[in-house]
């Protein structure tokens, strides 16, 4: 009984119609990352591999201690980077496509408080020099 079981279900069909074998289509016959492959039916019927390539990372902030990924820049490899117009890999802003937004705001407040400081020093060393001649 169990035996009939098996020839009338879909394992029994698997068995029958044997899957078609796929080889590597590069030199490579090992399963590392950059070795992924994929199997589709072509057109004609027939079974082959496709090549996926690696997942690319998003371009990152070039600041030290900052690791946020730049918005507005869209994740490519290396190879791609070389391919793609400068349009792609940059943001309209002062150190777009380096750093992120935050980062950016950051450095400019602080050079802008620096410039303030050294305003108040020269205030106070002038007040001071004025002081003694009173």
């Amino acid at each position: 009984d169990a035996l009939n079981h098996f020839f009338r279900t879909r394992a029994w069909s698997r068995v029958l119609s044997m899957v078609q074998r796929v080889t590597y289509r590069r030199r490579k016959s090992f399963a590392t990352k950059s070795n992924v492959v994929r199997k589709v039916r072509t057109p004609g019927g027939k079974l082959t591999l496709q090549y996926v390539g690696k997942q690319a990372k998003r371009t990152g902030c070039g600041e030290s201690g900052c690791d946020r990924p730049l918005s507005g820049i869209k994740a490519h490899r290396p190879q791609e980077l070389k391919r793609i117009s400068k349009r792609q890999k940059t943001v309209s802003r002062p150190y777009g496509g380096a750093k992120c937004g935050k980062c950016v705001r950051t450095r400019i407040i602080r050079a802008f408080l620096i410039e303030e400081q050294k305003i108040v020093k020269k205030v106070l060393k002038a007040q001071t020099a004025e002081q003694p001649k009173k």
